[in-house]
């Protein structure tokens, strides 16, 4: 997001499980927390984005990290690292 743009003074930031985002492109525009993120497949997985499949079970949906902006950074050591 712009605020952490401008107070990390980083433009793009590797995303990771329990950032929060906000999606701003598809027809699942929302906010919530990572779940997962799947680097094989190039997906992440938000909480409580999910579909029905055919036999009525339920499955994350898969969403592209360019569609989303981070609205909070779950730091750590490392994180903070990148950061300076």
């Amino acid at each position: 997001s712009k605020e952490l743009r401008q107070q990390y003074g980083v433009r793009s930031m590797p995303i990771r499980k329990d950032d929060e985002v906000v999606i701003v492109r598809g027809k699942h525009k929302t906010e919530g927390k990572v779940v997962c993120v799947y680097r094989r497949k190039y997906v992440i997985h938000v909480e409580g984005i999910n579909r029905e499949k055919a036999n009525g079970q339920t499955v994350p949906v898969g969403i592209h990290p360019s569609n989303v902006i981070i609205k909070r950074l779950k730091l750590n050591k490392d994180r903070n690292g990148i950061l300076k």
